[in-house]
């Protein structure tokens, strides 16, 4: 009975261990802020309300490319940067070390709108390096998602070396695909996408969604 009870604690106390291990406190970047040139970002709401803001993480330049420390979970995007009727939108994310129990995720949003407000509208297309992607948003600041995390065979699989991404969103007449290494990973029609509780347009600013305690650098962010 003793080492029953035994084998019980020691189950529960592996249990609570693992839960904290995957709940990691969003980290905070030295000198962090964003350094780009026209950028801005945004922490999600949960953050802010714990007092963190985007300068708990760090947007640089590194060449062409753009590197990102990432302290809460949050957007990155140029007020320039915008997509109107059928347009594509990729970028390559190259991700140097991941944490194999607790993987975090990054991609491209696109839809943006009142990105500066607390009641932002914009949906994200974002991978793991576990071999996962997931489509998700928010709408008037509420979270929608839209295709649930879910392997997928397009997506990279981490190896000690890190993973590569390449995440896209292609915007036509009737759809919107999520595209990860140039396969389709998700297609959804624009109702889906565009009403009441939902998006306002697939139209506006398109950026960077990258999840909590990240580093990863963009290359290649651009429209066509």
């Amino acid at each position: 009975m003793h080492r029953m009870k035994g084998i019980a604690i020691a189950a529960s106390l592996a249990f609570a261990v693992c839960t904290v291990a995957a709940q990691d406190a969003d980290r905070k970047v030295a000198g962090g802020g964003i350094t780009v040139k026209g950028w801005t970002g945004k922490v999600d709401a949960g953050a802010a309300k714990q007092g963190k803001t985007i300068n708990d993480s760090k947007l640089m330049q590194m060449g062409s490319d753009l590197h990102v420390a990432a302290g809460p979970a949050a957007v990155y995007w140029n007020p320039a940067n915008t997509g109107t009727g059928n347009y594509t939108v990729k970028a390559t994310f190259k991700e140097g070390k991941m944490t194999a129990d607790h993987p975090h995720p990054y991609g491209v949003f696109i839809g943006g709108s009142k990105l500066d407000t607390e009641t932002p509208n914009l949906v994200y297309c974002v991978a793991y390096g576990t071999g996962e992607v997931l489509v998700r948003g928010f709408s008037d600041g509420q979270v929608m998602t839209l295709a649930k995390r879910a392997p997928n065979p397009a997506v990279n699989k981490a190896t000690e070396g890190g993973v590569t991404q390449e995440i896209a969103w292609n915007v036509t007449g009737d759809k919107a695909e999520c595209l990860v290494n140039g396969k389709v990973a998700v297609s959804l029609p624009k109702a889906d996408l565009v009403g009441p509780g939902k998006l306002e347009s697939t139209d506006g600013v398109y950026g960077l969604r990258v999840a909590h305690n990240v580093d990863v650098v963009v290359s290649g962010l651009n429209k066509k």
